[in-house]
């Protein structure tokens, strides 16, 4: 689903025009305020979301809002996980929908029914009583509404990376979570990546020793994309680096790490502080493969091409978090993870030793599952599948989730975050509990012991 809204002054996030608005549009606290006294209280009767189980489901049927790479993409997945149904597909353009049911009925899939061709399609898909989960991947700027409009609906929402581009609202699907008893998940594919997992439950099982430090991010070239006319419907993405100077999109490389160390388990993100370098890369590639007639001429790119997010830890470890997707360089999530007694890098080199006899013997129990499955069935080398196979069993099984609204808060929170520490001059800001108070309970998370799917039928 995706249209392009008029600029306006709360998409504005790191323009030198929204430096003096930060404070209404991101809403980040000062840096002396205590993390405590950033938490919004909670209403009468409103209650936390950990460790509450999903109700058990026979079947998992899911209705999906926004239908272009990465919700088509993502669409025969969910259709093919076992005890799972796709009853409804939404997309603002009409056509994106009816080839979406034509791409199921094509594989033997029931028909969904097709939502679309106006911006509130999605709110018509939301009064059907056939839906239990909403998966959202339109752009940036919808997730919020979106999955705000899930919740409230009575339904689960898998939301895209970020869940919310403002601080206000993070805090907003947090406490709606809590209010509707519904759960709000980040669809962190990464985190269900082989290596990750594998990674995960080496450094649980104490293989690092005492861990001190990470380093993620998401470091792709995406230029040709960005001014692809066809790729990211009406720009949406290539837009964002004329709005704001912000890491956009560091949570591939930053949920891992902050699951390997147990974030909101035990320990919490406190403070962060953002550096960004110049915006030369986006200009550079127009300036030399762009002809001068494309609307992307008019433009101007503020957002710097690399931007480092710094983050501390309650434990005092630290996080390196990293986002560039205007430099020529090759694909890296960077996926370090540092302790007393040992290093893991995921790559492979001559003074390194190959992390694939780790990865047998730390191999997670999803993957000894499922994998062979997920290659055949998912993208980004399996883990997309990997991913919806364990939200719908989670469901069916009715089981606590594995992330949740407050992991989903966190990881996401370096996007305003960052524009308010960069238009301080790369100060420190404080990272929100939003937990309120409970991330130093011990609790399971990715670390799932083995549990089967409920049979069919």
């Amino acid at each position: 689903m995706s249209r392009t809204p008029a600029v306006s002054r709360r998409l504005l996030l790191g323009s030198a025009a929204a430096t003096g608005a930060l404070a209404a549009g991101v809403g980040a606290a000062a840096p002396s305020a205590a993390a405590s006294e950033q938490a919004p209280r909670r209403r009468p009767g409103q209650k936390s979301m950990i460790g509450v189980p999903f109700d058990a489901h026979r079947t998992v049927r899911v209705g999906i809002i926004g239908l272009g790479n990465r919700g088509g993409g993502m669409i025969t997945g969910w259709a093919a996980v076992p005890g799972c149904t796709v009853t409804a597909v939404c997309d603002i353009r009409a056509d994106r929908a009816e080839r979406a049911a034509d791409r199921l009925e094509s594989k033997g899939k029931p028909r969904p029914a097709e939502y679309g061709g106006s911006a509130d399609s999605y709110a018509r898909m939301l009064r059907r009583d056939d839906i239990d989960l909403v998966y959202i991947a339109t752009p940036w700027e919808f997730h919020y509404e979106h999955g705000r409009a899930a919740l409230l609906s009575g339904r689960h929402a898998v939301v895209e990376l970020p869940i919310a581009t403002e601080l206000r609202q993070l805090w907003d699907l947090v406490d709606t979570s809590e209010r509707t008893r519904r759960h709000l998940l980040l669809s962190e594919n990464c985190n269900y990546g082989r290596n990750e997992l594998a990674m995960l439950k080496a450094a649980h099982d104490g293989l690092f020793g005492d861990i001190t430090n990470g380093h993620g991010g998401y470091l792709h070239d995406l230029r040709e994309l960005l001014f692809s006319d066809t790729y990211y419907t009406d720009s949406w993405r290539r837009l964002w680096h004329t709005r704001s100077t912000a890491s956009f999109y560091p949570m591939h490389g930053l949920a891992p790490i902050a699951a390997a160390m147990d974030v909101n388990r035990g320990d919490r993100m406190t403070t962060l502080r953002a550096t960004t370098t110049a915006p030369k890369g986006l200009a550079d590639y127009r300036a030399r493969f762009v002809p001068r007639d494309h609307p992307s001429w008019k433009e101007t790119y503020i957002n710097g091409d690399l931007v480092t997010c710094m983050i501390e830890t309650a434990k005092g470890r630290t996080i390196r978090a990293e986002h560039d997707v205007s430099s020529p360089r090759p694909y890296s999530r960077i996926n370090t993870l540092a302790g007393s007694r040992g290093i893991v890098e995921d790559h492979s080199g001559h003074t390194w030793r190959d992390f694939e006899t780790y990865r047998k013997e730390y191999d997670h129990w999803l993957w000894r599952k499922v994998g062979d499955d997920a290659a055949n069935n998912g993208g980004h080398g399996g883990m997309d599948y990997v991913l919806q196979w364990r939200t719908v069993q989670l469901m069916r099984a009715g089981l606590v989730p594995d992330i949740d609204v407050y992991d989903s808060a966190a990881w996401c929170s370096p996007v305003p975050l960052s524009v308010t520490s960069l238009a301080r001059g790369g100060r420190p800001v404080e990272i929100p509990d939003f937990t309120r108070g409970a991330w130093r309970e011990r609790r399971p998370g990715l670390d799932s012991e083995p549990t089967d799917m409920p049979p069919v039928g």
